[in-house]
C-alpha cells in the first residue's frame, strides 16, 4: 500500500521526560489530530503493549491483562495507514534488538520512517533511574547499584547485556537504528536543565514534528515527580521482605501504580540523591565521549549538546541508605493505607452516585461497539486474545480503528 506519510517511532530513553512527552500527546489528542498527528490504537498503554509484543516478552499465565501478541502488527498498520504524521512512543523500544528494530522498522514501511531519542546528562540521570529501579522492585542500595553500573557493567565489551545500558548507551542505540533508516531520521533530543521552562522539552519536540507547540493544555500531564528519599526507603526495604511468589504484574498494580504514584508521590519530600563527588569525574568522561561520538555522526541533534554535560550538584545530597526512621515510618504508613484503601476499592467498588462521571458515548455502531468493549475488561481481554490468535481479528480491530478516527476526523470539521 502507497504512503506519503511519516512516522516518528520514540524509542526513549527512559527517565528522559518520555513520560511527559507522552501525556501531552493523549491529553491533547483532538488537538493535535486537528493538525494531521495521528497517535495509533485508543490508550498509552497501546503502545506499552506493542513494545512487549515486539520485544518478544512473555505473558505470565497469572496476568489477567489481555494478550500482547500481535498489538505491533495492529498498531503498526494504524501508524502506517496514516496520511501524514504517525507517533508511535514508548521508552521500552529502547530496549529493543538488532532483528526487532528491523521488523519494527519494515512493519512502519513504506511510510517515512523516524526514530528519536530523548537524552539525559549522567549526572542526573543514575539517581532518577535508580529511584526508578526501586519502583520495579528493585531491593539493592544506591551505592551497590551504582557500582554495578560504573564499575562492572560500563567497562564489559557487550554492556547492552545490562539492563541499564541496554536503554541507555545512546551511541549504540543510535547506531543500531540508523542501521535501517537514514541517519538524518535518527533525532537526538537533548533534556532541557532541571532549571528550564518545561515547556521546553515538548517545543523541542513539537518542532521536530512540525506540530505548534502552542496549541496544547500542558496542565494535561501529570508531573512524573520522583519520590522523596523515606518514601524510597520504605519501598527499597519493602522489595527486600516480598516474597519471589509475588509476580511482577502484581507488583507494578500494587505497589508501583497503588502506592508509589498514588500515595507516596503527593508527600512532601524529603532529601535529594545526587552523584557521590567520587562519581563525577566518570560523568563527566561519558558526557564528552556523547557529545563528540554526536558531532560526527551524521544524527540530527536537537537541543543544546552542552545539557548533556553534568551541572554542579549545588548543595550536598542526601544519603540513600540513612533516613530519619520517623520519616521512614510516615511514608510506610502512608503506604499501607493506601494498601487497604486499593484492596478495599478492587473488592467492593466505588461508590457510584447519580451525579457520578459518566462515559461520554460516540454515535454509530463503531462508537457503540467501542463503548461496549471500553466498558467491560472481560470483554476488553476477551477481543485481545482472539486478537492474538487469529489475524482476521486483528483486521478486523484495525478496521475498527479506522472507522472511529473518520469518525472523529467528521466530528472536528
Amino acid at each position: 500500500m502507497a504512503s506519503n506519510g511519516r512516522v516518528f517511532l520514540h524509542i526513549g530513553e527512559p527517565k528522559t521526560g518520555t513520560t511527559f512527552l507522552q501525556q501531552v500527546m493523549w491529553g491533547n489528542r483532538a488537538e493535535l489530530a486537528a493538525q494531521g498527528l495521528v497517535l495509533p490504537g485508543h490508550h498509552a498503554q497501546d503502545h506499552f503493549r506493542a513494545s512487549q509484543d515486539l520485544r518478544g516478552i512473555e505473558k505470565l499465565p497469572s496476568d489477567p491483562a489481555g494478550a500482547w501478541s500481535g498489538e505491533w502488527e495492529i498498531l503498526a498498520t494504524q501508524a502506517r495507514q496514516a496520511p501524514h504524521l504517525a507517533v508511535i512512543s514508548h521508552e521500552l523500544f529502547s530496549a529493543a534488538d538488532a532483528d526487532q528494530a528491523a521488523r519494527a522498522v519494515r512493519s512502519l514501511q513504506p511510510a517515512e520512517v523516524h526514530v528519536v531519542l530523548t537524552v539525559r546528562d549522567m549526572a542526573s540521570l543514575l539517581p532518577a533511574e535508580w529511584q526508578e529501579t526501586i519502583k520495579h522492585r528493585n531491593a539493592r542500595g544506591w551505592t551497590d547499584w551504582l557500582g554495578d553500573v560504573i564499575d562492572r557493567e560500563s567497562t564489559d565489551p557487550d554492556r547492552r547485556q545490562f539492563w541499564f545500558w541496554r536503554v541507555h548507551d545512546t551511541l549504540a542505540l543510535a547506531a543500531l537504528w540508523s542501521q535501517h533508516v537514514p541517519p538524518e531520521r535518527v533525532h537526538i533530543i537533548t533534556m532541557p536543565s532541571l532549571n528550564a521552562s518545561t515547556s521546553l522539552l515538548w517545543e523541542r519536540f513539537a518542532g521536530l514534528l512540525g506540530i505548534e507547540a502552542s496549541s496544547v493544555d500542558l496542565t494535561r500531564a501529570r508531573p512524573n515527580a520522583s519520590l522523596g528519599m523515606p518514601e524510597i526507603e520504605f519501598l527499597r526495604r519493602l522489595n527486600e521482605k516480598l516474597p519471589d511468589e509475588v509476580p511482577d504484574w502484581f507488583y507494578m498494580w500494587t505497589v508501583k501504580e497503588g502506592v508509589a504514584h498514588r500515595a507516596l508521590a503527593d508527600r512532601p519530600r524529603h532529601g535529594r540523591l545526587v552523584l557521590p563527588p567520587d562519581r563525577e569525574a566518570w560523568a563527566k568522561e561519558q558526557a564528552e565521549a556523547l557529545i563528540a561520538g554526536l558531532a560526527g555522526s551524521g544524527y540530527q541533534v536537537i537541543g543544546d549538546p552542552d545539557e548533556l554535560r553534568p551541572r554542579p550538584a549545588g548543595a550536598p545530597g542526601s544519603d540513600a541508605g540513612q533516613q530519619p526512621p520517623d520519616q521512614v515510618l510516615d511514608a510506610a504508613v502512608d503506604g499501607a493505607a493506601a494498601l487497604v484503601v486499593n484492596q478495599y476499592r478492587k473488592q467492593y467498588g466505588r461508590a457510584k452516585g447519580p451525579g457520578g462521571p459518566r462515559r461520554r458515548g460516540r454515535g454509530g455502531l463503531a462508537g457503540r461497539v467501542e463503548s461496549a468493549v471500553g466498558a467491560s475488561p472481560r470483554l476488553k481481554r476477551t477481543v485481545r486474545e482472539l486478537s492474538s490468535r487469529y489475524p482476521a481479528v486483528r483486521k478486523l480491530r484495525v478496521m475498527a480503528w479506522q472507522t472511529l478516527e473518520r469518525t472523529r476526523t467528521r466530528s472536528r470539521s
